[in-house]
């Protein structure tokens, strides 16, 4: 089985050891495990391989893996030949990005190198690459994907586009890889950084629900911080993101009983598989809290979209049902017990027909 996992992105040709090893220490700390690391900017053989070989071995004694972003250029200037990776493995990578495809044939004997390496691919395009690979009988178990991020604003890949593309590696069971953003970091490969995420729309929300957004749809298993370096808040929150279903940060009213908000926050949600436009219904809590009484508040406000209720002792056979507001609406029947973090009523759209779902009181 392979789990979902957190990483950080490093650029040794833009730092010093010191403070990578320092971030290192941090995000082991905080359950990191992976390392994107790139050499795209690399010019000088002999130094860039010092310098890697130095950094990647501290992040492997801590348990990281570290796969190196390269390009064509790369293989050129370091004299390495597509047949025998020993450079990188040499390096204690353990695999590398293609940020440039080949030929197809080419990555399929990659994936076969004696080493073990990974080899990943750029997910980021919307065509045949992969089928292309694969046709090729590459040893599918070391081809990996991972999207590009982009340091310019405006220029990260639309949703749409970018779940064509995912779907394309993520219906052949290929393991997957996009970044998010952090709102500190200043570094990346070029000298233009208006932060590093793959989705445009992410670029400037909280790093957590950048995470959130991209394990919700149930396309990407890593996700990575794409700038430098990110802060231990943000390393904190991504650890406490739950990367295998929707947990939502909810603000509760005063108003709400210590029932209702163990409603809330105990039980193991799931949408109703008959699903509405109106609200998403959690219904299982009207019958393991059927005989908790639960008083109407003093409540006649119109409920807006990511608002969370719970059925008051005037809705009979419903009471104690929780829902999520999708569309406006009133009914003194329902309590209104709080609502969703404002940046997080986005992820709404990816609480399906049966889709698990929890919150956590912030």
């Amino acid at each position: 089985m392979t789990f979902r996992q957190l990483g950080l992105s490093i650029y040794p040709d833009h730092s010093k050891f010191e403070e990578d090893a320092r971030y290192l220490d941090l995000g082991h700390k905080y359950g990191f495990t992976r390392i994107f690391m790139s050499m795209l900017e690399a010019d000088d053989p002999e130094g860039t391989k010092a310098k890697f070989k130095k950094i990647i071995a501290y992040g492997n004694k801590l348990g990281y893996s570290t796969v190196l972003d390269v390009s064509p250029r790369i293989f050129d200037k370091f004299g390495i030949s597509y047949s025998d990776l020993k450079f990188f493995a040499d390096l204690g990578a353990a695999g590398v990005r293609l940020d440039e495809g080949f030929n197809g044939a080419t990555e399929a004997m990659m994936s076969y190198n004696p080493y073990g390496l990974i080899i990943e691919l750029n997910m980021s395009n919307d065509v045949a690459y992969l089928d292309n690979v694969l046709s090729y009988q590459a040893n599918e178990p070391y081809i990996f994907g991972c999207h590009n991020f982009y340091p310019q604003v405006g220029t990260g890949l639309p949703m749409d586009f970018f779940t064509r593309t995912t779907t394309r590696f993520k219906k052949h069971g290929i393991h997957t890889a996009a970044f998010v953003s952090s709102a500190h970091g200043n570094m990346g490969p070029w000298n233009v950084n208006d932060g590093l995420p793959t989705l445009e729309e992410d670029r400037h929300l909280p790093i957590s629900v950048q995470a959130k957004q991209l394990f919700a749809t149930g396309l990407i298993d890593d996700v990575l911080i794409g700038n430098a370096y990110a802060s231990e808040d943000e390393l904190k929150a991504l650890s406490e993101t739950n990367r295998y279903q929707l947990q939502f940060d909810i603000d509760f009213v005063p108003a709400a009983s210590a029932v209702e908000r163990e409603i809330v926050l105990k039980p193991q949600h799931f949408r109703r598989g008959d699903i509405n436009a109106l609200v998403i219904r959690s219904t299982m809590p009207r019958v393991t809290y059927k005989d908790e009484p639960n008083p109407a508040h003093d409540n006649t406000e119109e409920f807006q979209r990511g608002d969370v209720l719970v059925g008051n002792d005037d809705f009979g056979h419903y009471k104690n049902e929780l829902q999520i507001v999708l569309e406006p609406h009133s009914d003194p029947r329902k309590n209104k017990v709080g609502r969703i973090n404002e940046h997080e009523i986005r992820l709404l759209d990816y609480i399906r027909p049966w889709s698990k779902f929890k919150f956590e009181d912030r």
